[in-house]
Order: C-alpha cells, then sequence, then structure tokens
C-alpha cells in the first residue's frame, strides 16, 4: 500500500459542465485506476482558489460514465505521484490526468456518488480529508462508472482559477 497524491498547480474549470456532458480539456482532473481490478481510495481533496474577485464555485468529485481516453502525461508543475520517498512504486500506478484523446464525462447517474465542495475561489480554500474513515470514496478498475473519478465545476460556477491535489492510498 502506497499514499499518492495527483496534484495540479493551477487549471481554470470554468463556468462548470452539465452532468452528463463531455468535460473541457484542462477544466478538470481525473483519476484512473492503473488496472483492471486496481483498488484506491481517495484520502484528501484540497481545492485552493486562486480568483482576483469574488468566484462562487461549485466543484464536484464524481464519478465518470466515459472514462478519459489516451490520458495526456502530465507536465511541470502537475504531478501524479508517491508522497513518502520509501513508498513501494506500483508497477500500474493510478493515472492522473487533466486531458486526453476522448475526454471524461461527468456522470449524469442518480445512484453513483458524488461529493460537493462549494466555495468561494477569491482567497477560499476547500480541504477535506477522508483517511481512514467510511466516507472516503473509492475507485474499483480502470472502466466506466466505477474506475475513474474526476474533479470539475458543475453549471452555476463562476469561471476562475484554482489548485488542487487528490491524495490516495492504491491497495
Amino acid at each position: 500500500m502506497s499514499v499518492y497524491s495527483f496534484t495540479v498547480g493551477t487549471f481554470n474549470p470554468g463556468t462548470g459542465t452539465a452532468d452528463g456532458s463531455n468535460l473541457t480539456a484542462s477544466t478538470y482532473m481525473a483519476l484512473q485506476g492503473g488496472t483492471t481490478t486496481q483498488t484506491s481510495y481517495i484520502d484528501e481533496v484540497y481545492i485552493g482558489g486562486q480568483a482576483t474577485s469574488s468566484a462562487p464555485m461549485i466543484m464536484l468529485l464524481g464519478r465518470d460514465s466515459t472514462v478519459v481516453g489516451t490520458p495526456t502525461a502530465l507536465s511541470a508543475p502537475n504531478s501524479n505521484g508517491p508522497l513518502h520517498p520509501s513508498a513501494g512504486v506500483l508497477t500500474a500506478p493510478a493515472v492522473g490526468a487533466i486531458t486526453g484523446g476522448t475526454q471524461a464525462i461527468r456522470s449524469n447517474s442518480v445512484s453513483l456518488a458524488k461529493k460537493n465542495f462549494t466555495f468561494n475561489a477569491f482567497g477560499g480554500l476547500v480541504r477535506v480529508n477522508y483517511a481512514n474513515t467510511q466516507d472516503r470514496m473509492g475507485i474499483l478498475g480502470n472502466t466506466a462508472s466505477l474506475g475513474e473519478v474526476s474533479l470539475s465545476s458543475f453549471t452555476g460556477s463562476t469561471s476562475a482559477a484554482v489548485g488542487a491535489h487528490i491524495i490516495y492510498e492504491t491497495l
């Protein structure tokens, strides 16, 4: 078991995307399992606002009904790697992506979990730590709808820059 951090230094989720619609490249963070049987649990979500004026954001962490196809490799300052230097390195780690050949689609199913992080991106922040609790979201495999989650804005948000990380543990 190793704890990893998927971090995006800055991105603009825009004014939001309705459930069941294609997310736009570089407006979301998607975390996809590394293999068809891999299980990962999200331990922490952090979102920090970088707006220069008031900017209400409706950020959702939800399962994707279409996963990112052919994820584009991350570039600096973005990263996806183990937090501790002695962590076991996985042969097929979970994949962090902000874009790919096919964009993610947040599921519109009412029977799949979502977590809502509404905040003001004008200096506001959200940090939720689920480590070792029953309410942390899990990923199973690497296909829709259980194998990928994305962090993106929902319709009604204000366009503003944010930075975020997702800390997760792969079993």
